[in-house]
C-alpha cells in the first residue's frame, strides 16, 4: 500500500469553503467521486471505462488522495508542475494580483503582462523579442502557424510523426501520434516526416551523427517533394515529449535551421513541455545553440497554476505585423492572474538556482541511476534524457527491440505497462506512462532524497516488466 500520512501538518485538505479536514476523509471522497462521475466529461477517455482518483491536497513533489495515501509526483501532473504543488511564492502572487486587479482586457497595457513578456524576451535566444500570450500550448501552436502562414503567404506545415502539438484543429493535425486519427480531416495543409530516433532508426543508422545526417536528408526530400514554395513552416518539439523524450542528435537542429533558411520556411520550436527549466535551460533550444523564428511555450511558465501559454516572436516575424493587422486574439490573452505567477516563477528560478540544480540532478543523479537500472533489468531497452526529463523504453526482447507493448496498445495488449504503473502507484509513486515507456519528469524542486526514492521505486517496479521478457 502507499504511505499513509501521519503528520497532521500536511495530512489535511482545505475544502472550497475554506474548512480544513483531516485525512482520511471518506465522506469528502465520496462526494468528489459522485460529482465527477455524474457531471465531469473527461478528455481522451471513454467515459464509462475510467475511474479518476480524487485528490485532496498537494505540496512540493507530493500529492495525497482522500484516504491519506501519498504519491510522489514523477509526472509533474502533465509535465507542467515545474515548481511543484502549492509553491508559496506562486500562490502568493495569484492572491496579491487578485486583490488589486483580477482581470483586464488584452488590448490594454498591464504591468504583470508587460513584465512577464519582457522577462521571456530577455531569456529567449537571438532577436525573439515579442510575446503573444495564449491560454495554453495548443493555441500557442495554432497562432504560431497562423503567423507563419501570414508572413510567408504559404499554407503547408511540416511536423514529425512522433509528436504531440495539442488538441485544437490545426494542433491536432500537426500531431503525429494516434490521437490525430479520430480527428481527421481537420487542417489538410499538414504533412508529416520522420525525426531522428537512433534506438529505432528509420535509416539503419549506427551513430548519432549518422542519424542526424540521414534524418536531415529525409526532411529535405519531404520539403522538395511537398513543394518548398508551398511550405510556410516546420514545427518540431525541441525534445520530443510524450512520444519518447527523444533528444535530437548533434547537428540535427542546426540542420533544420539551415534547411528552413535555404527554402524560406519559418522554423517553429514547440517548447510547451521542455521550456522553463525542464532540461536545465530556460528554453531547450539554448542547450543546442539554435535560434528558431518562433518559440511556443506554456506549462512551466507558471507551473500551470493558471492557464497560460504563448508565442515568442522574432523581429522579422513581428515586423510583418507593424502595419498589417494580426488576425487573431483571445479574451484572456495575458490574463493578470496567470501572468503574476509567471513573474514569480522567474524570481524563484533566479533566487533558488533552479536551472543549475536541474542540470546537476540530471547529470549526477538521474542519468547514472537510470543507467544502473538499465544494466540490471532485461526489460529496459534504452534510457535517454536531459535534466529532469527522461524516458525508460521497455522491451520484450533486447536483441530485436520488440516493444513491451505494441504501438498504441489498448485493453489486454497494454496490460504489461498497466501492471508496471500499478506497481509504481502501490509503492507511492505516480508515473508518467506512454505506450512502452516510463517517463521520469518530477517537479524541478524535488529533493535529492525524493528523487532517489522515486528511482528506487521504479527499479523495483521494473521487475514486473522483466517477467514479460521472452
Amino acid at each position: 500500500m502507499t504511505d499513509t500520512l501521519s503528520d497532521t501538518a500536511t495530512a489535511v485538505h482545505t475544502d472550497r469553503h475554506g474548512a480544513v479536514h483531516a485525512l482520511p476523509d471518506p465522506a469528502a471522497e465520496a462526494q468528489v467521486r459522485a460529482d465527477d462521475r455524474a457531471h465531469v466529461f473527461h478528455s481522451w477517455s471513454a467515459q464509462a471505462l475510467i475511474d479518476p482518483l480524487p485528490i485532496a491536497a498537494g505540496e512540493g513533489s507530493t500529492f495525497w488522495d482522500y484516504q491519506g495515501n501519498a504519491y510522489l509526483d514523477f509526472s509533474s501532473q502533465l509535465v507542467n508542475l515545474n515548481l511543484g504543488h502549492q509553491h508559496p511564492d506562486l500562490v502568493a502572487a495569484i492572491q496579491q494580483q487578485a486583490g488589486r486587479l483580477a482581470t483586464i482586457q488584452p488590448s490594454m497595457a498591464n504591468d504583470v503582462r508587460g513584465e512577464l513578456a519582457r522577462r521571456i524576451a530577455e531569456i529567449a535566444p537571438g532577436d525573439l523579442d515579442k510575446v503573444f500570450f495564449t491560454n495554453g500550448g495548443a493555441d500557442a501552436n495554432e497562432y504560431a502557424v497562423r503567423m507563419a502562414r501570414a508572413v510567408t503567404g504559404r499554407r503547408k506545415v511540416l511536423s514529425m510523426y512522433r509528436s504531440y502539438h495539442g488538441g485544437t484543429a490545426t494542433a491536432i493535425s500537426l500531431t503525429g501520434d494516434p490521437r490525430r486519427w479520430a480527428n481527421e480531416p481537420s487542417d489538410g495543409s499538414v504533412a508529416h516526416f520522420f525525426g531522428p530516433y537512433e534506438y529505432r532508426s528509420s535509416w539503419g543508422s549506427t551513430t548519432p551523427e549518422e542519424e542526424a545526417q540521414r534524418a536531415l536528408a529525409h526532411l529535405e526530400q519531404v520539403i522538395v517533394l511537398e513543394g518548398a514554395n508551398t511550405i510556410a513552416a516546420v514545427i518540431l518539439e525541441t525534445i520530443v515529449g510524450t512520444n519518447g523524450v527523444l533528444v535530437p542528435p548533434p547537428g540535427y537542429l542546426e540542420g533544420v535551421r539551415a534547411l528552413a533558411d535555404k527554402y524560406g520556411i519559418v522554423y517553429i520550436a514547440d517548447e510547451v513541455m521542455v521550456g522553463f527549466g525542464r532540461v536545465g535551460e530556460w528554453f531547450a533550444v539554448n542547450h543546442f545553440g539554435v535560434t528558431p523564428d518562433l518559440i511556443t511555450f506554456a506549462k512551466g511558465v507558471n507551473s500551470g497554476y493558471a492557464p497560460l501559454g504563448g508565442v515568442v516572436i522574432s523581429q522579422r516575424i513581428a515586423a510583418h505585423f507593424d502595419t498589417v493587422a494580426f488576425m487573431g486574439g483571445l479574451t484572456y490573452s495575458g490574463h493578470p492572474l496567470a501572468c503574476a505567477p509567471g513573474v514569480a516563477t522567474f524570481e524563484v528560478f533566479e533566487r533558488d538556482g533552479i536551472l543549475e540544480r536541474v542540470r546537476d540532478l540530471g547529470e549526477r543523479v538521474v542519468g547514472p541511476r537510470l543507467r544502473e537500472i538499465a544494466a540490471k533489468h532485461p526489460s529496459v531497452g534504452e534510457v535517454r534524457g536531459l535534466g529532469l526529463f527522461w524516458a525508460i523504453e521497455l522491451v520484450k526482447d533486447a536483441e530485436t527491440r520488440e516493444p513491451l507493448v505494441p504501438f498504441n496498445a489498448a485493453g489486454a495488449d497494454a496490460a504489461p505497462m498497466g501492471a508496471v504503473a500499478a506497481a509504481c502507484k502501490k509503492a507511492g509513486l505516480w508515473p508518467f506512462v506512454h505506450f512502452n515507456r516510463l517517463h521520469v519528469a518530477p517537479p524541478l524542486v524535488i529533493s535529492e532524497e525524493e528523487l532517489l526514492r522515486g528511482l528506487d521505486i521504479i527499479d523495483e517496479a521494473l521487475t514486473v516488466a522483466d517477467s514479460y521478457v521472452v
